[in-house]
């Protein structure tokens, strides 16, 4: 390594360089606006579960309410993918945004009239799921787009922060709004929010990379472009096998880990007792955890041995979801869900940057997509089998019970597969 390169590791290591990021003004303003809306939807997140759980006083509505804001992805988040390598990605977020933010606005205006009830909230769940599904490859994708590959993984190490962060101010905010405002308040503060990720993707500016020469230039308006590129995108992924078991790993922990986050008012209730106050406190300790795991990763930059890292930390979250699940004192089930959200992140995070690494260009938005579908495509299906089991084994059960076939699933994978351990 010469002398030159040597330094410029350094610096891009350690404290000095864990926002470096940042220095892109695009990726700046981009991370800022995200940060305001992630907060204002993390908000809503805790408002809407103690809603639907008082609404409906059952379980099950909370896991079919995850099902509906998830169900999208299932068959849009692969047709996002394409429209990423398709479409301007800035323009598709601000469309996808601006929707979002009138569902919550329109969610908002029906508790505060007193006439909302549950199928109006799994109505309006679905539709800011589409939204999500949609824009989530661009999302993603757009990240490079405004860095380059020098600093893409601080760049998705800081949006991971920003997310985390907000993940936990969210609550914070949820649990003093139930108090000045009321939960329509919440809703409110949500959709506002979205006008701060819209102005801040209308401030960028930015030229998408030059496409290969060699590579025929596809249009939305080609009658067979979505399908063909669809189709490519499958048979690129279908051949890599690290980008393979990526994919399954994210599938997996999504199916059987994340629906703990639909049941957590549950934990706050019938508990832990501790109402929607407690609530709060619950989702932001998650949370807390996760932003540590975010800037753990900032600070260690470009580090090596990642393929150890994903599984590693998946093991961890698995361990720690079991812990949580099945302990009754708050104290304890604080200190698990905090190191919950660590491992969750270190393992998510890590496989987002190895995924974009290991892609060309061409075919980023679309594995982005399947990246997104593999982890959100996968949780309605997560939420509507917990949902169900909850109702009928209860919910600690059903959640302990997720952990230990996510922890058993990284050991088999960890023995068998030699080229993840390297990477």
């Amino acid at each position: 390594m010469s002398v030159d390169l040597e330094i410029e590791e350094r610096r891009n290591r350690g404290v000095s360089g864990m926002f470096r990021a940042l220095r892109h003004r695009n990726f700046l303003l981009f991370w800022s606006g995200a940060f305001l809306s992630n907060t204002g939807t993390w908000m809503q997140a805790v408002a809407q579960g103690w809603l639907v759980l008082e609404l409906s006083k059952s379980p099950f509505w909370l896991g079919f309410d995850g099902f509906m804001g998830t169900a999208p992805g299932l068959l849009l988040t692969l047709a996002g993918g394409v429209f990423a390598d398709l479409m301007d990605r800035r323009k598709l977020l601000i469309f996808t945004q601006i929707v979002a933010g009138l569902t919550a606005l329109t969610l908002g205006i029906l508790v505060a009239t007193g006439v909302v009830s549950v199928w109006m909230i799994l109505c309006l769940s679905f539709v800011t799921g589409c939204c999500l599904a949609i824009a989530g490859p661009s999302y993603m994708a757009l990240v490079f787009d405004l860095v380059g590959r020098e600093d893409l993984a601080n760049a998705i190490a800081l949006n991971s922060t920003q997310f985390q962060l907000a993940r936990v101010l969210g609550p914070v905010f949820a649990g003093i709004g139930f108090k000045l405002f009321g939960l329509a308040g919440c809703f409110f503060a949500n959709a506002l929010s979205f006008v701060a990720v819209v102005a801040g993707l209308k401030m960028v500016r930015f030229n998408r990379p030059k496409r290969d020469d060699d590579i025929p230039v596809r249009s939305m308006k080609d009658k067979r472009a979505f399908i063909q590129d669809l189709v490519e995108g499958f048979h690129y992924v279908g051949h890599r096998p690290r980008v393979s078991m990526l994919l399954m790993i994210s599938a997996v922990t999504s199916l059987f880990g994340t629906p703990y986050i639909s049941m957590m008012p549950v934990f706050a209730r019938d508990v832990f007792h501790l109402g929607a106050t407690g609530l709060a406190l619950l989702m932001g300790t998650a949370g807390a955890g996760a932003l540590f795991g975010a800037l753990f990763l900032a600070y260690l930059g470009d580090f090596r041995h990642k393929g150890w890292f994903v599984l590693g930390g998946d093991f961890a979250f698995a361990v720690c979801l079991i812990c949580f699940s099945l302990s009754t004192r708050v104290a304890v089930s604080l200190v698990f869900l905090f190191l919950l959200g660590f491992g969750f992140v270190c393992s998510m995070a890590v496989t987002n940057t190895l995924l974009q690494k290991l892609v060309t260009d061409e075919m980023r938005g679309r594995v982005m997509s399947m990246f997104m579908l593999s982890f959100i495509g996968a949780m309605p299906i997560g939420n509507l089998i917990a949902g169900a089991a909850s109702h009928r084994f209860g919910v600690p059960h059903t959640l302990a019970t997720g952990g230990l076939i996510i922890a058993v699933f990284v050991v088999v994978v960890t023995l068998r597969s030699p080229k993840l351990r390297g990477l």
